[in-house]
């Protein structure tokens, strides 16, 4: 009925199942006792901070330090707004060219998180990067008033908008990881009180340097460069507490003590790329909301502070002076505000994260709809007032997304997603800006303070929404961190793991749910079937084992190590191989051309690729017959064996073939299921994906039957035609014409 060499034990299944089973008992197990370290315990009782700074030793030297720096980055943006009218005389360039500066600038600060996220992966080095980039662009605010032609005010530029990606990527992970859990509101909010104050505080630097001590603009940039620097190097103190200290690492370690053990174990040896890490953000149904609900939020920020300028000057007839003080005033109530919420944030967040997102949406609910007032009212005390309000409302919003968001990330994907939140800002801030010019063309200045409030309100919508799924993307977080230490722990115990393991896996194409909850295991050199009628999702979870498609949910482990979101190309390089149904080759392309293509995994050692391509074609005569003929020309026959030439070349640890025999007359199959067998006993585990419960029967011990997405069978291949509650009657007249061979 099978190769025994392709049978696994049944003891060595049953230590299999027993040491999966720990893995998902301990994960269960810990759920709760793993959010109460992350410091959401259900309740509103929050220690004083600095109760907290004595109990775990907590410093205020971070807090202060990526404050001061976070505020000198401010210097050159705001002096510039401030200083626009006197830059273009001194150069002699239009307003238009000036313009395109600042748009070439505001492009290079929006994609500088990314690289500066990707600097720091894989070593905790982001103190370093905060501290040099600190630095850099102190240098370049000094100068600034050097600069004597319009190319070198874009390089000034440019360079000023790339080093600021530090403050988006590194700045928010790095006060997390400086912080317990019990203080991360109360630390983000003062941060961003910090950040906030650098609005407030520059243009009236500028108004202090050039009003009272009467210095140029070039004097002006020289002395906030000059200030800057000295900001700059209060920070040299600064140091990176390591990836998530208090958090995963602590997860990591209840891991250990609740199997009594303290010895650490090693490092994991497959880590995602820095696009797989991009990617793994944009699945997170959490994250996906508070992305799309911040691009809303960029309308508020950048576009708004321009129109707001012309408003104050056309509706109030405010100067630089009037108008520098109403933003100092703007930004100051914020930083009131910040100080004020962070301890009832802190409350928020412990008793239940999805109370912080809703907060989040009404408070930009509240600042958009102030703003709408705040444009419409003709008193200015009122005014006054309703943009007070608003900027008090507007900026706590950030903190608060903030942590929600980076609470539901490993540790060491923090600054990327931070990049993806400061893209999704600026995009919203450039359609802002589209948005916000056409209705002041249509209806004046004062209809584009009213329009915000329509953009920024579903903003609000879509923030709340992300309520929903918090709970859920914070749990699934914990799993994965005590999943992946279970399993670093069985394996540095020397703990045997199954080559493949999918637990918990769901997959859908769009809003169609084609995989629920699947598990499923092949042990290392075992060939299993998978069997199921047509649409059972039989080839979906083959996708989603080789990388071709990400799950919604659930795992995917290989050798141990989480593969679920690694790119397919990378699992090929592990060992992972497929053989899709159907046609398996390029048809444009000779045979030899086909097999040159499959060996590209083997990198520029073209003596192992044409060595593979002779191991392929001594395995198949009928393939070196017709090694120069288009592959399109072959018979179907021919292609699965052009196909199955793949597993020749590389010598996968791992073969996933589907539907083999599809179309295929049985002297046909019977050879290629030869050639199978052969690939199984060289010590390639394979996976069968097969309608036919007589081939399956042939080659295998092990089956595994699929209906409707959900595994409904994992047992010895024979014992699948007892059950008849999942055989249809065309498997069982194959099953018995097999069984009579």
């Amino acid at each position: 009925m099978s190769n025994p060499s392709t049978a696994r034990s049944a003891s060595a299944q049953q230590s299999d199942v027993d040491e999966i089973d720990v893995i998902y008992e301990t994960r269960e197990a810990m759920r709760d006792s793993a959010r109460a370290l992350l410091g959401v315990t259900g309740d509103e009782k929050t220690p004083s901070f600095r109760r907290l700074a004595r109990q775990y030793g907590l410093s205020y030297y971070p807090l202060i330090a990526l404050g001061l720096l976070s505020t000198s980055d401010s210097f050159q943006t705001y002096a510039f707004t401030v200083l626009t009218p006197e830059i273009t005389r001194t150069l002699g360039v239009s307003v238009a060219a000036i313009a395109a500066a600042r748009s070439i600038q505001f492009i290079a600060q929006s994609v500088a998180p990314l690289p500066v996220a990707s600097l720091t992966q894989n070593r905790a080095r982001r103190a370093l990067l905060c501290i040099a980039t600190g630095l850099i662009w102190s240098v370049i605010t000094l100068f600034t008033g050097f600069v004597t032609s319009l190319v070198g005010l874009v390089a000034i530029l440019v360079l000023d908008g790339l080093t600021t990606g530090s403050v988006v990527a590194l700045h928010s992970p790095l006060v997390l990881d400086s912080y317990h859990p019990e203080a991360r509101v109360r630390a983000l909010s003062t941060y961003n009180a910090f950040y906030s104050f650098g609005y407030g505080v520059s243009p009236l630097l500028v108004a202090l340097l050039a009003g009272v001590f009467h210095l140029t603009w070039r004097g002006v940039f020289v002395a906030l460069g000059a200030i800057s620097i000295a900001m700059a190097l209060s920070s040299l103190g600064l140091r990176d507490p390591g990836f998530g200290r208090w958090d995963t690492e602590r997860l990591r370690a209840a891991v250990h003590v609740a199997h009594g053990e303290q010895d650490p174990v090693p490092e994991r040896e497959v880590t995602l790329g820095f696009w797989e890490i991009c990617r793994r953000m944009l699945l997170i149904p959490t994250a996906r909301r508070i992305f799309a609900g911040l691009a809303v939020f960029g309308v508020l920020s950048v576009p708004l502070g321009t129109f707001l300028s012309y408003f104050l000057d056309q509706r109030w007839n405010m100067g630089p002076g009037g108008r520098g003080l109403f933003f100092a005033y703007y930004y100051g109530c914020g930083v009131a505000a910040l100080l004020l919420y962070g301890g009832r944030g802190e409350k928020q967040f412990r008793a239940n994260p999805a109370r912080v997102l809703r907060a989040a949406g009404y408070l930009e609910a509240g600042a958009v709809t102030m703003i709408a007032l705040g444009g419409l009212i003709p008193v200015y005390g009122g005014m006054l007032a309703c943009f007070g309000v608003a900027g008090a409302l507007a900026v706590v919003v950030l903190p608060l997304l903030s942590i929600s968001l980076l609470s539901i990330i490993p540790a060491r994907m923090r600054p990327h997603a931070q990049s993806l939140a400061a893209i999704s800002l600026a995009a919203g801030s450039l359609v802002g800006v589209l948005l916000l010019a056409g209705v002041q063309a249509q209806y004046g200045v004062s209809g584009t303070m009213v329009a915000v409030a329509i953009p920024g309100v579903l903003g609000a919508l879509v923030i709340a929404s992300a309520g929903r799924f918090i709970r859920a993307d914070l749990n699934r977080m914990i799993e994965e961190v005590v999943e992946e230490e279970e399993i670093r722990r069985i394996r540095g115990g020397g703990g045997h793991l199954p080559m493949l393991a999918t637990r918990g896996v769901d997959f859908s194409y769009g809003h169609l749910q084609v995989l629920f909850g699947v598990d499923f295991v092949v042990e290392d050199g075992e060939m299993v079937a998978l069997l199921g009628v047509n649409g059972a999702g039989k080839s979906t979870l083959l996708k989603v084992i080789s990388g071709i498609g990400l799950p919604t949910r659930g795992s995917v482990r290989f050798q141990g190590q989480d593969i679920t979101y690694l790119d397919a190309e990378r699992r090929t390089r592990l060992g992972i191989t497929q053989i899709p149904g159907g046609r398996a080759v390029f048809g444009p392309m000779t045979v030899v051309e086909n097999l040159r293509g499959f060996g590209y995994t083997l990198g520029r050692d073209r003596a192992a690729v044409e060595r593979g391509i002779d191991t392929a074609l001594s395995a198949f005569p009928r393939l070196e017959e017709r090694r120069n003929s288009l592959a399109a020309t072959l018979s179907g026959g021919e292609q699965q064996m052009l196909g199955l030439a793949k597993a020749f070349m590389l010598r996968p640890r791992l073969l996933l073939i589907d539907e083999l025999s599809l179309g295929l007359a049985p002297i046909i199959v019977g050879q290629l299921l030869e050639m199978v067998r052969r690939i199984n006993s060289d010590g390639t585990a394979v996976v069968l994906v097969e309608q036919s419960v007589s081939i399956a029967l042939n080659l295998v011990e092990h089956a595994y039957f699929m209906e409707k997405g959900e595994m409904r069978f994992d047992g010895r291949a024979a014992d699948l035609l007892r059950r008849d509650d999942l055989l249809r009657a065309v498997f069982l007249h194959g099953a018995g014409a097999g069984a009579r061979k």
